[in-house]
């Protein structure tokens, strides 16, 4: 039986989604043990074992008052939790974080977007950046790309308004057609340049996590996107293995 697979880890699953995506907010106090259990339909011994795993993970801590949610927690969504969030919710928000929208434009692309989209010379695309916080706590910059003629279908696209933007990838789909199939990320560790470093609220030339995404279906590219987090900021995901024969 693969781990994930495991009881226990089907729970965690479960709590850890409603602590991104808000429904157990930051201080927040756990049920009691024995409730929680019968809540997730599973023994006194399994429970505890979810719950070790999700404070090694950094999303709840103990105290002889109880289990809380941490406090600004440790961890961040990573990509695929945010377009699998929106996908669930219609936002790629948790409850409590913000949205800041400081770019939404379309521009002649540099030349690696332009052949990401198979674009043709003079084509177009459109370009948003915007930045998420929880509090004080900045916790993403994001540039994402799309093709232009997206915008006619959505044309929140190159707005600024902060009100659509959570939920625009879901909006794109209904309006294009166009479903996700697939999608890809990559990340790497590096120094923040000026303009993250600004926006992060950090120093210039902190370690930040740094990564790229891509979304795609039968027909090309759906979006692409540019990401970076703040340094005391921790992703992680799980993954499974289908056997071939």
């Amino acid at each position: 039986m693969p781990e994930t697979d495991h009881p226990y880890m089907q729970v965690a699953e479960r709590v850890r989604r409603r602590i991104l995506d808000g429904v157990l907010a930051e201080g927040e106090k756990l049920p009691a043990q024995r409730e929680l259990a019968k809540t997730e339909g599973v023994s006194i011994a399994t429970l505890g074992r979810a719950l070790d795993q999700l404070q090694v993970e950094g999303y709840i801590t103990t105290s002889r008052k109880g289990t809380f949610v941490a406090n600004a927690p440790e961890v961040a969504p990573s990509s695929y939790d945010r377009i699998t969030r929106v996908m669930r919710t219609g936002s790629v928000l948790a409850e409590g974080e913000t949205v800041i929208v400081t770019a939404a434009e379309l521009i002649k692309p540099p030349q690696y977007i332009a052949e990401l989209f198979d674009l043709d010379e003079g084509d177009q695309v459109v370009r948003r950046q915007w930045h998420t916080g929880k509090g004080q706590q900045r916790t993403g910059l994001f540039v994402t790309w799309y093709p232009a003629h997206f915008a006619a279908a959505v044309p929140e696209l190159l707005s600024t308004s902060n009100r659509s933007a959570p939920g625009l990838l879901l909006k794109i789909q209904q309006a294009t057609g166009r479903t996700i199939t697939a999608g890809r990320d990559d990340i790497h560790g590096r120094d923040a340049d000026a303009r993250e470093a600004g926006f992060l609220a950090i120093r210039i030339g902190s370690p930040i996590l740094a990564g790229a995404h891509r979304l795609w279906d039968d027909e090309g590219v759906i979006e692409y996107g540019e990401w970076c987090l703040p340094y005391r900021l921790t992703v992680g995901y799980e993954y499974t293995f289908n056997a071939t024969g």
